[in-house]
Parts: structure tokens; C-alpha cells; sequence
């Protein structure tokens, strides 16, 4: 049973929640599929605004909580998110638990399972939220949950400390970077492989889903981080190429209860960038 089993929904449990929180469908530049279909009331979330080039890390405090009073979200809101690409809700998700929102749900299998389910779409605009005038609590709420290279240095020299990559095996290979926009190849020494998705797949997280996207048992998970070395008594960071596939491990960690785990905000893009 997950710690946090209520903030991981299922399609007709998101269809059978009354109204009042925020439903945001995120995406990268997918507003038009937005438009042509999408789960009734839900808003939506471009990552182009709590991200930014070249290396795709998250965007300033100030700049964040700016997108999050514009959707109306305060710390005490309830906000549930989904994608058709479900890393992308996963990445505003830890930055929704990063700013301090204190409940955060997520739908599992996305936007795929609320199709598979027979559930009712709606077409057009989202609607336009009311926006919140002050987020009601310190900003950042949880400012431990993202690291930077610094403090991922730092964590490496620690006994108790682990950088999980949570990348394919051609990138931890140094086969490929596994994006266009990065050219370098290779791992961060001391780093644990978490593993991620299949065949170069950034998009893909098989290793911790099943076929139609939803979590695998946690058990599961958690034997696989096991293996690689990763447990509970560790202070876990977890990076990726940039931080996509990173923030859904990070879910996955904290709906099972993990007490010491974060983001390496901007993983290897950020870290091979560094001339050190």
C-alpha cells in the first residue's frame, strides 16, 4: 500500500471526485491537442513556463510562482494533473511539491487512461481560472526537493548520499546523450543507474510502468532501486537528461513514503554543461 495512495488517482476515481480542485492537463507546445479533446473542467499547463532553454531547468522562484497564482493555485489548493505524455504532469507536479502545495495528485496513466476508460472529453479553450492573489505560505514551501550541481557534488561525497540516474542504458552507456540539444555523452561518476524506459526511449519510463503508463507495483519499484544499490536509509537525488523522467521517479519515491529524496534539477544536460 502507498504512504500516499490517495494522490495517485485512477481514471474513475478522478471522474467521481466532486468539483473544486484545480485539474491542469500539462504538455510542451500541445495546446492544440488540448483544444481538440480533454477532460471536462481541466485547465492547461505549458512546461515552456516553469522550464526554460537551453538546458530545460526550472525557471526562478519568482517566475514560478507567477504561473502557479495565474492558474489560481495557492499552497492550500488541491491540484490534480495529467498529460498525454504523463512526464510532463510528473514535471510540474515536483515543482508543484517543490513550491509547497500541499496536495498534489497526480492522474495515473494519464490522459490515455481516461480515454481507455470510455470517460467523456470535451473540446475548446480551457477555461479561464481565477487567479489566486498571494500563494498564502512561504515560497518555496519545500526548497529541499531540488538540488543544483553544487549541492549534487556535495551529495556524491557522502556516504548516505546517492545521485540516481534514471536514463536508458544506451545514455548511461555514453551511446548516445539522448537529445539533440545535448552533445555530450556519459554518467556522472559515483552515480547509481536507476534505469528508465526502453530501446533510447526518453519519452519511455517501462522500467517503472506497465504497458498502458500506470505505476507498477511499488514493491516492484522498490526492488529494482534495491538492486541498484538505492534504499530508504540513502538521501536519494534523482536526475535525468534534463529533469522529466527524473520528477516521475521523484512521484513514484514519494507517494511510497521515501523521507530524503529530491530533484538534480537540469540532471546531465546541466552537469556535462559545467567545464569542471
Amino acid at each position: 500500500m502507498l504512504a500516499r495512495a490517495r494522490q495517485l488517482l485512477t481514471a474513475t476515481g478522478l471522474a467521481a471526485l466532486p468539483a473544486g480542485p484545480v485539474l491542469l492537463e500539462a504538455g510542451c507546445d500541445a495546446r492544440a491537442a488540448f483544444d481538440r479533446a480533454h477532460i471536462p473542467g481541466a485547465g492547461y499547463i505549458d512546461t515552456n513556463t516553469i522550464e526554460h532553454a537551453p538546458l530545460w531547468v526550472k525557471v526562478d522562484d519568482a517566475e514560478l510562482l507567477a504561473v502557479l497564482l495565474a492558474h489560481g493555485i495557492r499552497h492550500d489548493s488541491t491540484v490534480i494533473l495529467y498529460g498525454r505524455n504523463n512526464l510532463a504532469a510528473a514535471r510540474v507536479a515536483q515543482l508543484l511539491l517543490y513550491a509547497g502545495v500541499s496536495d498534489v495528485r497526480l492522474l495515473d496513466g494519464g490522459f490515455h487512461a481516461w480515454q481507455a476508460a470510455g470517460l467523456p472529453c470535451e473540446a475548446g479553450p480551457a477555461r479561464a481560472a481565477a487567479p489566486a492573489k498571494d500563494f498564502g505560505a512561504a515560497f518555496p514551501g519545500r526548497p529541499e526537493y531540488i538540488i543544483d550541481t553544487a549541492q549534487a557534488r556535495l551529495l556524491l561525497a557522502r556516504a548516505d548520499g546517492i545521485l540516481a540516474s534514471i536514463r536508458t542504458e544506451a545514455e548511461h552507456l555514453g551511446l548516445t546523450s539522448g537529445y539533440n540539444y545535448i552533445s555530450a555523452r556519459g554518467e556522472i561518476p559515483g552515480a547509481h543507474w536507476a534505469r528508465a524506459g526502453d530501446n533510447g526511449d526518453v519519452n519511455s519510463m517501462s522500467a517503472y510502468q506497465q504497458a498502458d503508463g500506470a505505476m507498477k507495483p511499488d514493491a516492484d519499484i522498490e526492488q529494482q532501486w534495491r538492486a541498484a544499490g538505492i534504499t530508504r536509509e540513502h538521501e536519494v537525488a534523482f536526475y535525468c537528461g534534463t529533469g522529466w523522467r527524473a520528477s516521475m521517479a521523484f512521484f513514484y519515491a514519494w507517494l511510497m513514503g521515501w523521507p530524503r529524496i529530491s530533484v538534480y534539477d537540469g540532471g546531465w544536460g546541466t552537469w556535462s554543461a559545467e567545464p569542471a
